[in-house]
């Protein structure tokens, strides 16, 4: 009988030679990439903090009232009591957001990095130490404790009406600037079974998985619910079940390729396609419209005596200039390249190429889904 090592190694090397066998030109990847173990999983935490010590660069009270207020909280708590109606003047104070990430199986005392970001009229948190902050979760308990220096990757000057900023002052990062308090609990499947989950739907591919698992264990041990979902079954044991799902990640599968696809982002102009797209030969013709608007100020003087007076009128002209579009012949593209060749012949700007990519879709030359964003 075979071991179980054995066995993983064999099943890797038999699936990596009959797909490259097969003339499938994706490149095996091991499960890990591919899937991830259902119920393990990232947990999302915010919390609303401050900032002080900033050089004259904080939150301006008077249109920031909750800036005060928090630090009147702040001092109530550290049993400093203010007359009633003291009128703070801060400067070097900021109201933040704090947003952090814990990943699965943190434990108290392990620290993670958060992001601090100004929610008030802060010019800059460059040099800013942020306050103790409490990190809740979903369900509102707190999970994580922020304190520290922050990390601001920009910088800013202004003199005599001029001002110069690089980056972004806004918005900072602490490095391990938090520390996990309370700990989520994470289960490795239920019973004897473990779900595996694609990140793409694909039925391809998750047969493909299914094979690559049991030819490495035993028949029947995974077994695919849907194009999505692969249900495992693994040991009972503890250590036992850790160990089996570290062999099960190195395991190679070659998915299936990708569909081709064109992404289109209609707000930026943006066009992104994968190396799958294809075009079939279709003719394009393409003009540009060009409106040009000029407002030209005229000064109306009354005759003398008359007593009137100057008045300023704005005359307008307005005019329209189309260019002839030529009919282009796109050529067939067989890859990538020759699309992108095929397209840039058009000369077109990104935002024309969103309604030539459009229309070469209805017409059936586009060999691709067209996605808009």
């Amino acid at each position: 009988m075979i071991p179980l090592v054995s066995r993983f190694v064999l099943a890797t090397f038999l699936l990596s030679g009959l797909f490259v066998a097969g003339g499938v030109q994706a490149a095996p990847e091991r499960i890990k990439e591919l899937a991830s173990i259902a119920g393990v999983r990232n947990n999302q935490l915010v919390g609303y903090g401050i900032v002080v010590g900033l050089d004259g660069s904080g939150d301006q009270t008077t249109q920031t009232p909750f800036t005060v207020q928090s630090i009147i909280n702040m001092l109530g708590n550290m049993g400093v009591s203010l007359p009633p109606g003291t009128n703070l003047q801060l400067k070097n104070v900021a109201a933040v957001m704090v947003t952090a990430t814990l990943p699965p199986f943190a434990r108290p005392g392990q620290q993670i990095d958060v992001t601090v970001s100004s929610i008030g009229n802060a010019k800059s948190l460059r040099g800013g130490t942020l306050v103790m902050t409490p990190l809740k979760g979903a369900d509102g308990q707190v999970y994580a404790i922020a304190q520290g220096n922050m990390i601001v990757g920009g910088a800013g000057a202004q003199a005599g009406g001029a001002a110069q900023t690089i980056n972004h002052l806004s918005a900072g990062r602490i490095p391990g600037g938090a520390t996990v308090e309370r700990a989520v609990p994470t289960m490795l499947g239920q019973g004897e079974h473990v779900v595996l989950e694609l990140n793409d739907t694909d039925f391809g591919t998750a047969r493909r998985v299914v094979d690559a698992i049991n030819l490495a264990t035993a028949p029947g041990t995974a077994q695919a619910l849907d194009g999505r979902t692969i249900q495992v079954r693994a040991p009972l044991d503890a250590t036992d079940r850790v160990a089996f799902l570290g062999r099960l990640e190195d395991l190679t599968v070659t998915p299936v390729q990708q569909a081709a696809r064109v992404i289109v982002n209609s707000r930026t102009g943006s066009v992104v396609m994968n190396q799958r797209v294809m075009l079939q030969n279709v003719a394009v013709a393409h003009g540009n419209l060009t409106v040009n608007v000029v407002t030209e100020q005229q000064v109306a003087q009354p005759l003398p005596f008359s007593g009137g007076q100057t008045v300023i009128t704005e005359r307008g002209e307005i005019t329209i200039e189309q260019v002839p579009g030529k009919l282009v012949n796109v050529q067939a593209g067989s890859n990538l390249a020759d699309v992108v060749k095929a397209l840039n012949a058009l000369g077109a700007t990104p935002m024309d190429l969103v309604s030539i990519l459009q229309a070469m879709k209805s017409a059936g030359a586009l060999r691709a889904e067209l996605e808009v964003i």
